[in-house]
């Protein structure tokens, strides 16, 4: 495993080798040790499957406040996305800027998206699978969202958006007295 560091502070990809032979492929996906220089004093409490059907579909950008901020660490078990992490901590450097990478078993990258980051993604093969570790307890209260087209942060999504949900298609654009997360 290689933490790469992204141009986001928090934000990193890990890039692994998976071990391939004639029966197929092996690939460590997480190891507490290997991450311990991310997770410091966090804990994995809860892990999620996704899978998502149509090319161009959109999820997210998801994001819970404090005190159930989460950080993410996400894989992509099946086929194809496109992964965002949107920076909303308040006073950061980076704030409302994004990161994003593509996810596929093939690349084997996880990224793992901290505290204080709206997270979206678009599906770019049929039928893919996401795989997510999180650090904080799902807690519906807390949960807020970013719309997936808002104007202030001008996402380039790779393809036309396809499907979405109408919750996601519905959430807020940010407005101008945004002043980001406190962590």
């Amino acid at each position: 495993m290689r933490i790469i560091s992204t141009k986001i502070d928090g934000v990193f990809v890990i890039e692994n080798d998976p071990i391939i032979d004639s029966r197929g492929a092996f690939t460590r996906l997480f190891c507490e040790k290997e991450f311990s220089s991310i997770l410091g004093n966090r804990h994995i409490v809860q892990i999620n499957h996704s899978i998502t059907r149509g090319i161009g579909s959109i999820r997210g950008l998801h994001y819970q406040c404090p005190p159930f901020a989460e950080m993410k660490i996400i894989c992509c078990l099946k086929g194809r996305v496109w992964d965002l992490a949107l920076d909303l901590r308040q006073g950061s450097p980076t704030f409302l800027q994004w990161h994003a990478e593509e996810l596929t078993p093939e690349n084997a990258k996880v990224i793992v998206i901290p505290e204080g980051f709206a997270h979206g993604f678009q599906v770019m093969n049929e039928n893919s699978e996401l795989f997510y570790l999180h650090t904080s307890f799902y807690e519906k209260s807390v949960e807020k969202a970013v719309k997936y087209n808002d104007p202030t942060v001008s996402i380039q999504w790779p393809l036309a958006v396809t499907d979405i949900s109408e919750r996601d298609k519905n959430h807020p654009v940010i407005n101008k007295h945004f002043i980001g997360i406190k962590l």
